[in-house]
């Protein structure tokens, strides 16, 4: 039995142009490297898009790459996380099951849930992720006793931290004591770190994102990856670019000083690569009065850059950030430890009220709506 597990593949998540194809480009080298590894099956343990509702041309694309894993014979089986569904509960991932191109493990028979057997005679199941800690009750009514006591090789699928190994503790999760024993693979997705341990007798892992979702994790990551199981446990990274990451303090100077600190340190070897430029200090002066548009330009595949850190000593504030509007947001999103709840709640708050629809009951939609989503 050979198996590929990989969660997080956000497709569509950027708003560079250049870093969505690279997105989508992690994703079919991920199948690329299965077809060529031959598996047996594939797990995706959620968030394979980034949104309920992702693009047509993305949809397209992973159709195209989930027929060609089918064409070999190769399954793939998948559990909705919590970017895959809409505020309303409706998910992408029902459609590529009704094409036969997906098995949502998170299947129920008299209100139990049961397993999903593979050829190979892998048991799997699943629960789904869901945003605002939706997904807590369908632990708490899991029949451990009889998902423990099914005999043979068993893996559970899980979208959600686990509070005991979280890499952050503000990150809300499940304890440990929630996951079923007596299963040989437990196939973690939603918190973005590569990890593995074992646990009641088998191993748990997350392989973290397919592709880094977000300025940090370009920094810290720099790429993503995959878990290949063949008895034995292995991390394949897939590498698209490299990743330059530069941090440049400026603390006490003057915006002028501040430029020739910044031109100095990007005396770098740029060429076809993706540049992280955090640049942080409280300056005597305005950050605005630093040129980047100008001094940031490099012969790089993409620059980024995060000014967060950037602050006034006369104002104490950080001052106004810098680039296009969706630069801008994208930024301040990001810097935010709701990251991906943000876009899904601003989403929500920008519906339309409907022809016919009273004024009374389009606020309580909304409401409603806004309410689920944050957990009110």
């Amino acid at each position: 039995m050979r198996f590929a597990h990989f969660a997080d593949c956000h497709i569509g998540a950027w708003r560079e142009d250049k870093l969505k194809k690279l997105n989508l480009k992690a994703f079919q080298s991920a199948i690329q490297i299965c077809i060529e590894k031959q598996v047996d099956f594939i797990l995706i343990s959620g968030d394979l898009f980034n949104t309920a509702l992702p693009d047509i041309n993305y949809i397209k694309q992973c159709v195209q790459e989930l027929k060609l894993l089918k064409d070999k014979n190769i399954r793939t089986y998948i559990i909705p996380g919590s970017h895959d569904f809409s505020p309303s509960g409706k998910t992408m991932l029902d459609v590529l099951e009704k094409a036969d191109l997906v098995t949502n493990t998170m299947q129920y028979r008299d209100h139990k849930l049961t397993f999903t057997q593979d050829p190979t005679g892998a048991k799997i199941v699943g629960i789904y992720g869901r945003k605002g800690g939706l997904d807590r009750e369908e632990y708490k009514m899991l029949d451990k006793p009889a998902l423990e006591q099914e005999p043979g090789f068993k893996i559970f699928m899980f979208h959600t931290a686990i509070n005991e190994f979280k890499p952050d503790p503000r990150i809300p999760g499940e304890p440990v004591t929630s996951l079923p024993n007596n299963f040989q693979y437990y196939a973690g997705g939603h918190v973005h770190y590569i990890f593995r341990k074992e646990l009641n007798n088998g191993i748990i892992t997350y392989p973290g994102a397919l592709f880094p979702n977000n300025f940090k994790e370009l920094e810290e990551w720099k790429h993503g990856g995959l878990y290949l199981y063949d008895q034995t446990l292995e991390y394949i990274p897939i590498k698209l670019k490299e990743v330059l990451s530069v941090t440049i303090d400026v603390n006490g100077q003057t915006p002028e000083q501040a430029e020739e600190t910044i031109k100095q340190n990007l005396n770098i070897d740029a060429k076809d690569k993706i540049v992280t430029i955090r640049i942080k200090g409280e300056l005597d002066g305005k950050p605005s009065d630093i040129n980047l548009k100008k001094i940031l330009k490099l012969d790089s595949y993409i620059t980024l850059r995060n000014t967060a850190k950037l602050t006034s000593k006369k104002s104490k504030q950080t001052d106004m950030k810098q680039g296009t509007v969706e630069e801008i947001e994208t930024e301040i999103i990001n810097e935010n430890e709701q990251s991906d709840l943000i876009p899904i709640l601003m989403k929500t708050l920008d519906k339309e009220k409907q022809e016919g629809e009273k004024v009374a009951d389009f606020e309580k939609r909304i409401v409603h709506d806004a309410s689920q989503i944050i957990e009110i």
